[in-house]
């Protein structure tokens, strides 16, 4: 890779960065939709830069998010996330950096599998890749958020239930409408993400 190459790719991971802090910290000012956890809008850069810059590219953007998910929780801006701080914060973190790092890790692998090797990939097998990047990284966030919920904070969980089911909270409380919103806006903006990425790729 040329020097001008390396000093491109720099500036384009970097503005990619500076768009997953702002728009996490934008999300965590926006009220939960329902259940005590906000709705994240920062997947869709994380997922443009798995797809652009592979998979050590999207674990960093991930590894990002994670870290701006942790210091809203600590700093009480995500107060669903604060009380697991106060409760557990190396648990909190675990699950924080857990989760973001899959968010951008597993939709890299999965574009390059889908897309296959050649770099001359057909437009719609690369649509394809990019719709399975787009939606894994939702189903990546929230599940392992759910699982460090169920495994760690059973009894936070049951306090926030209120009485009710725990499975119910988690499907129409927790996580589930956040999740769907995450998901459906994911499927809308996959053209605008293959569109931004051939646009960046022939550049």
């Amino acid at each position: 890779m040329r020097r001008d190459q390396k000093i491109l790719r720099m500036v384009q991971m970097a503005m990619l960065i500076a768009l997953v802090v702002v728009l996490q910290v934008i999300s965590a000012m926006i009220p939960p939709i329902a259940g005590t956890v906000s709705i994240t809008l920062t997947l869709v850069p994380v997922v443009v830069g798995a797809i652009l810059f592979g998979k050590k590219g999207g674990a960093v953007l991930g590894f990002t998010f994670g870290m701006i998910v942790l210091i809203n929780c600590i700093s009480g801006l995500d107060i669903g996330g604060n009380i697991l701080w106060n409760a557990n914060p190396f648990l909190t973190a675990l699950i924080c950096f857990v989760k973001g790092f899959a968010a951008g890790f597993i939709p890299a692998v999965l574009y390059e599998l889908v897309r296959g090797k050649a770099e001359k990939a057909s437009g719609g097998r690369k649509y394809v890749a990019a719709m399975v990047a787009a939606l894994s990284a939702p189903i990546a966030n929230t599940g392992l958020f759910v699982c460090g919920m169920l495994l760690f904070f059973m009894d936070t969980l049951r306090a926030w239930a209120g009485g009710t089911d725990v499975a119910s909270y988690i499907l129409m409380g927790l996580a589930g409408v956040n999740f769907l919103v995450e998901f459906f806006i994911n499927i809308l903006l996959t053209p605008a993400i293959v569109r931004v990425v051939e646009i960046v790729k022939k550049k």
